[in-house]
């Protein structure tokens, strides 16, 4: 009698949140195909590593927003029943049509609708932004992809040229090739930030909805994140191209492999600077003078 007490309580309990989990495992079970391809692509190509990010950032959203969970009804809803149904159609859809998009974004809206089923709709609301979030697990289509990297790749090359000239640092470029001490570099291997875009996109969207932020300000900080991502790119292309041509090509490839990852704090921590800079100029940046936990 003390679980079904507990169970039929006004708010979301330990037992909600435990069934909505072993709801979402059902989910991705029957959907399994997909998760695999999806960790297989996350996995093997660096510009879909973003992908291990998202649950974190997820988490991440919800913890920051742990207290809205006691205005959290449970209540019966069909938008759990109907997003599982519009998932399934989706990835069966996307599987048998060739769609990658459609079929791994319908695995994550099966698995969503199966724990909105048991949390009922409230939870959509109070927690929007962590369910926001889902959508970078799917991997983006090469088509798309390609007309975001190819222009980010042309404004990093022009920009490290430049930059290595004010260093002192002679380069030649010719089509997509740029020689350093007499070694070609392709802007593909030292200039491509589309491993970068999205990872700092996640980081820009992890700190405008993890802090008490105004909504301009949040809407400003994840305008500005593909500019971040251009700067940071330049920022780790500079000693990327001056390795390649000084140094092996194994510790130019490993400085490169690395230096990605190391540009997230540093993107995080400039954002910081920038929430700091306007508090400094008497800007009004938050919505409460200390709302940690009401966002």
């Amino acid at each position: 009698m003390s679980f079904f007490r507990t169970w039929r309580t006004d708010r979301l309990t330990g037992w909600h949140l435990a069934a909505a989990l072993a709801m979402a495992a059902l989910g991705m079970l029957s959907t399994l195909d997909a998760w695999a391809d999806i960790y297989v692509i996350a996995r093997k190509d660096e510009e879909y590593s973003h992908i291990f990010l998202v649950p974190i950032v997820a988490i991440w959203m919800i913890w920051v927003r742990r207290m809205r969970f006691r205005h959290c009804k449970p209540s019966f809803t069909t938008l759990g029943p109907l997003t599982v149904l519009a998932g399934w159609y989706g990835s069966w859809y996307g599987f048998n049509h060739n769609v990658q998009a459609l079929w791994h974004g319908g695995a994550v809206l099966v698995v969503l609708g199966c724990m909105l089923s048991v949390l009922g709709k409230n939870v959509v609301f109070r927690f929007f932004p962590a369910i926001a979030v889902l959508i970078f697990l799917v991997p983006v289509p090469g088509q798309i992809r390609q007309k975001i990297s190819l222009p980010l790749q042309a404004w990093t090359a022009q920009a490290a040229q430049t930059g290595l000239s004010i260093l002192g640092i002679d380069t030649e470029v010719s089509g997509n090739v740029m020689s350093i001490n007499g070694t070609p570099v392709t802007f593909a291997e030292a200039c491509n930030g589309m491993r970068m875009v999205f990872p700092l996109i996640l980081i820009a969207y992890a700190f405008s909805f993890g802090l008490p932020l105004r909504n301009s300000v949040r809407f400003l900080v994840l305008l500005a994140s593909p500019l971040t991502a251009l700067a940071c790119n330049v920022l780790r292309t500079l000693p990327t191209i001056w390795l390649y041509g000084n140094k092996s090509r194994q510790v130019a490839d490993d400085f490169h492999n690395w230096s990605g990852w190391m540009m997230l704090p540093i993107a995080f921590f400039s954002l910081m600077a920038i929430i700091k800079l306007l508090r400094w100029a008497m800007l009004p940046v938050t919505r409460y003078p200390l709302a940690s936990q009401y966002i």
